[in-house]
């Protein structure tokens, strides 16, 4: 009866210590194989980005334990002479922006997982898309930032700020 019950108690005892690990009722033998995989690394989970296109992906996964930010709606700030330039500046401006916010807390463009965009059309009542995608395509699928976001682009009526023709906020996420 001893032995049974120092088996089940040996069986509980590493169930806690190797989450996820089945154990099965045996014999020292597998015991034995159990104790070797506990030692043996463990990958950590890793971010999964799927469904890639020129732009983005349509879906990723973030494992839990990740560390994330998130970085409220911003727009551009406004050139120099007053104005705002258009949408591809504006995008410029506003990636510029989070990058250096970003980087000054340690995190890089490359853990950005989510892109929510908010445009307008502009004063010849035309949205320029492809402005936005110019500027966006400067920070994503890059040399120096090959990964891509998830992204949402919404037109809207309008803006909070006179001369924005865009917001933009995003989520990033990284493992520790």
């Amino acid at each position: 009866m001893q032995a049974i019950h120092n088996r089940f108690f040996k069986r509980a005892v590493l169930s806690l210590l190797i989450p996820g690990v089945l154990l099965t009722a045996g014999c020292a033998e597998e015991t034995q194989t159990v104790v070797a995989a506990a030692e043996a690394p463990v990958a950590a989970p890793e971010i999964i980005r799927t469904g890639e296109s020129t732009n983005l992906y349509t879906s990723i996964y973030i494992p839990s334990g990740a560390e994330t930010l998130y970085l409220s709606g911003a727009g551009a700030s406004p050139n120099a002479d007053g104005t705002w330039g258009d949408m591809q500046a504006q995008t410029i401006d506003i990636f510029n922006g989070f990058k250096t916010k970003m980087e000054a807390v340690g995190w890089s463009m490359s853990d950005i997982v989510q892109v929510r965009v908010f445009a307008v059309a502009g004063p010849d009542g035309v949205l320029d898309f492809a402005g936005f995608n110019a500027g966006y395509q400067q920070f994503f699928g890059v040399e120096s930032n090959p990964t891509k976001p998830v992204r949402t682009f919404v037109q809207i009526a309008g803006l909070v700020r006179e001369g924005w023709l865009v917001e933009v906020e995003v989520r990033a996420a990284r493992m520790p």
